[in-house]
């Protein structure tokens, strides 16, 4: 067996959770590629590496001294080299970073390196070889992955090197170039080698113990999630959850490798577990939804004539206009005589009365009503599709709340259902959906 464990910052702030990774490291023998973020945040005011790399940066800039910000870099890392009694030339680097520090310094390059002098350090202590994704991640010159040469040069490498700590966040452009990814790259990163190595298992370590159910700030100690399927998770993330981004879940996806979300400070809690396919005989959970989440502030707009679901050319009028517009259009539902579009409020507010004149002049509907502070909230489950009153006990809670459905929409692939309520109960409504489905749930807590 091969696990790919990729380390976000806060699991690498300090010397502490440095320990804490390489417990969990030694703790599996199969545990033999390691992927690490820049060192994180230690306490609630700290700063990320990260962050103040590209503080320094803008410094550089602007010609405002940078040295207070650098020094507090390099003492980050100094502090963790000599707690852990590492030998790690810190000084050599730092002073070859100094030499190249001036507005000329390419962002990417003076970015990247807290994910690098994190790698070097990571390797050091956990006897692994150091692999720069420099030397195996590539980009072409219009910022996109070249995955192919990507994943043959990372298979080449772990061939040589079976057990490796790799820098995530970076790579390089064709001219050799630093070039790094959006912010979240490392989880792209831990991804690409967990594909290229066919790896059995990738796990995303972090400060969470996997996905919850809700948004705990809106539900008190929501249920974590157990398993949960790629499209059940994409449905949730679009819908407003806080989870991975789509682009780090592709690589793994691709070949179905399962990717667990874990947590560096509770590693015994078993976290998440994403998958293409669930066998359900495997779930100990038998809850209806898997998930629970929202977003406020939308507009909708209904546009009324007679035997428009015979005659859609209207609807195709409007989307093209919306297009024109530059609006989002996030859910369409279509009725014998009207349809409904679902905005951004933000992107159509100061628009939105020049796009029904445009409409009624040019498309010549009976009617147009419009409908401003909605907010979508989704109720997510793989289950629901092959139980019978999923949507009465859903409808029946909100019912029974005395929460007011403005409109209701259901995804195509049938594993969500979207409700419409006014913004002021949006929280509400999120609290009233995990309270109902949590109910006969109860042997979950056991």
């Amino acid at each position: 067996m091969l696990k790919v464990a990729k380390f976000g910052g806060s699991s690498l702030a300090g010397a502490e959770q440095f320990r804490k990774v390489k417990e969990i490291v030694e703790a599996d023998p199969s545990r033999m590629c390691v992927v690490v973020s820049a060192a994180g945040k230690r306490y609630g005011k700290d700063s990320k590496v990260t962050d103040l790399l590209y503080l320094t940066h803008a410094h550089l800039n602007y010609g405002v001294s940078h040295e207070d910000i650098f020094s507090m870099i390099e003492q980050r890392y100094y502090d963790i080299r000599d707690e852990l009694g590492l030998q790690c030339d810190l000084e050599g680097e730092f002073a070859r970073l100094r030499a190249k520090l001036n507005s000329d310094i390419s962002v990417d390059y003076l970015v990247s390196r807290g994910e690098y002098l994190t790698a070097l350090l990571m390797s050091e202590y956990l006897g692994y070889e150091f692999i720069d994704a420099a030397d195996c991640v590539f980009f072409s010159y219009d910022g996109q992955i070249d995955y192919p040469q990507t994943y043959s040069a990372i298979a080449a490498r772990a061939v040589k090197h079976p057990r490796f700590v790799m820098p995530g966040f970076y790579g390089a452009l064709p001219n050799g170039r630093i070039k790094v990814m959006t912010r979240g790259g490392s989880d792209i990163s831990g991804a690409i080698v967990a594909n290229a190595l066919d790896a059995d298992i990738y796990e995303n370590w972090t400060d969470v113990s996997g996905i919850l159910m809700a948004d705990p700030r809106v539900v008190e100690n929501p249920k974590p999630i157990q398993y949960i399927t790629y499209q059940e998770l994409r449905e949730l993330s679009y819908m407003g959850a806080s989870v991975l981004h789509e682009e780090s879940i592709l690589p793994v996806k691709e070949k179905n490798i399962p990717l667990n979300i874990r947590n560096t400070n509770r590693p015994q809690d078993a976290g998440t577990m994403i998958l293409e396919n669930i066998d359900e005989r495997l779930v100990r959970s038998k809850r209806l939804i898997t998930g629970i989440a929202g977003r406020k502030s939308f507009t909708v707009l209904t546009i009324y004539k007679k035997h428009i679901s015979t005659d859609t050319s209207i609807v195709r009028g409007t989307l093209e206009m919306l297009e024109n517009y530059k609006v989002e259009v996030e859910h369409i539902t279509l009725g014998v005589d009207s349809f409904n579009v679902v905005m951004p409020s933000a992107q159509i507010r100061d628009r939105i009365y020049d796009l029904i004149s445009d409409i009624k002049q040019r498309l010549k509907p009976d009617r147009i009503k419009t409908a401003d502070d909605i907010a979508l909230v989704a109720s997510v489950g793989r289950r629901m599709v092959s139980v019978p009153g999923s949507s009465a006990k859903l409808f029946g809670a909100l019912g029974e709340q005395n929460i007011n459905i403005r409109m209701i929409a259901q995804g195509s692939e049938e594993i969500s259902i979207i409700v419409g309520v006014d913004n002021r109960d949006f929280e509400r409504a999120i609290r009233t959906l995990y309270d109902g489905f949590m109910k006969d749930q109860e042997g979950d807590a056991k």
